[in-house]
């Protein structure tokens, strides 16, 4: 499966963002999805995760409260909704295809990633 995510730009503190990840080839209904970040000279670090159908999320604790995930199967997409962001959440986001129907926090637990979209939110 391919993965594109979109969405990301320049914001300031306090803003919102709405990230796209839209699956092609075949569809992700049977796949948990997620979404991971990396910033600069760092590791890539879970963000959230989403059931196959949706029916179950949880996410990292710096963003719980301020980011939503979900998903849309009909259009094979899978959203993060991020609010209040913060200079911290700066960082290139990357949307995964999970290789179960259920999330995992571990990079291990996904098998096909999207090139990632940047985020930044300045001061």
């Amino acid at each position: 499966v391919q993965l594109q995510a979109s969405g990301g730009g320049l914001v300031q503190a306090g803003d919102s963002l709405r990230l796209s990840c839209a699956a092609s080839s075949r569809t992700i209904s049977n796949n948990a999805m997620g979404w991971f970040r990396q910033a600069p000279g760092k590791e890539r670090d879970f963000v959230a995760a989403i059931s196959w159908n949706g029916g179950s999320t949880f996410y990292t604790d710096s963003v719980n409260g301020r980011f939503t995930i979900s998903r849309d199967n009909a259009k094979n997409t899978v959203y993060l909704q991020m609010n209040s962001l913060k200079p911290e959440d700066t960082a290139v986001y990357y949307c995964a295809a999970g290789r179960t129907p259920y999330a995992g926090r571990g990079r291990a637990d996904y098998n096909y990633w999207g090139q990632g979209t940047l985020v930044t939110v300045s001061s």
